[in-house]
């Protein structure tokens, strides 16, 4: 079982972690974790919704971001801005100038795309900065909520994406649900994903069929880009234990501490 898709109006990537299997055979609690793409979109009845279902609100997006497609506020939900990247990624983040960089750097070569967008999941782990954010996100966790914890970028893919995976790591999830979770947001973007692509590869002196197959590149979760950021962890710590431990200083106590509070007996 994988994560459970929550119907909103506007908001394509929104789903609850409950129900998962992890360590031992034990479920992650229904209405806990909650990942998402940003909130911005957001109709009145999202944001009704959303009030009853979440605590505090994690924003991995970049301050530019934030600026173009501000979060809005919602009565009772604790807001939390922790940006992933110091600066800047194009395809990653999603502000203006990051698409005039896809557009200007990535459509003419789809193997442009690819290494960009493997080589910036690599950097969140090769990152102090991102690897800092990402433990200070963690540390969120130890918190106890009433109800859920929801984190979010934009699309819910790679920032938001990767944070899922620490803590599916951390709860003892399985590395074919891990994955199967990771590209089950290709199915809830469809629409936005293919938008997108129309879009981008219709663009003058773009060639179609190259545009397309970069954009794919760019905005579809691929399981190469999870490989390689396991393999960079294995390469830097030994193993993903390592990584939890020596970059985000989750000790086994506290890790004990998070499959407590998140998993069923």
């Amino acid at each position: 079982m994988i994560s459970q898709r929550i119907e909103f109006e506007k908001l394509l990537n929104t789903r609850d972690l409950g129900g998962m299997t992890a360590s031992g055979g034990r479920k992650i609690r229904p209405g806990k974790l909650i990942r998402s793409g940003h909130l911005y979109p957001a109709s009145a009845n999202d944001r009704e919704k959303l009030a009853g279902l979440i605590d505090i609100s994690v924003d991995f997006r970049s301050l530019q971001e934030c600026e173009e497609k501000p979060e809005p506020v919602i009565s009772g939900i604790r807001q939390m801005h922790i940006p992933i990247f110091e600066e800047r990624k194009a395809g990653v983040t999603r502000d203006e100038d990051s698409f005039m960089e896809v557009r200007e750097k990535m459509l003419f070569d789809a193997s442009v795309a690819e290494t960009y967008m493997r080589r910036s999941y690599e950097r969140f782990v090769t990152s102090a900065y991102s690897v800092s954010q990402y433990g200070h996100f963690i540390r969120l966790l130890l918190e106890r909520h009433d109800k859920a914890v929801l984190w979010h970028c934009t699309a819910g893919k790679d920032r938001a994406g990767f944070a899922t995976v620490i803590i599916q790591e951390l709860l003892g999830v399985s590395r074919e649900d891990i994955a199967e979770d990771y590209m089950l947001t290709n199915v809830c973007l469809e629409p936005e994903i293919r938008e997108l692509t129309a879009m981008l590869s219709h663009l003058p002196g773009v060639d179609p069929a190259v545009a397309e197959e970069a954009t794919a590149y760019v905005f579809s979760a691929k399981t190469e880009y999870l490989d390689a950021v396991y393999r960079r962890i294995a390469e830097l710590y030994g193993s993903f234990d390592g990584f939890i431990t020596e970059a985000l200083h989750i000790t086994p106590a506290e890790r004990e501490q998070l499959k407590e509070i998140y998993l069923e007996p």
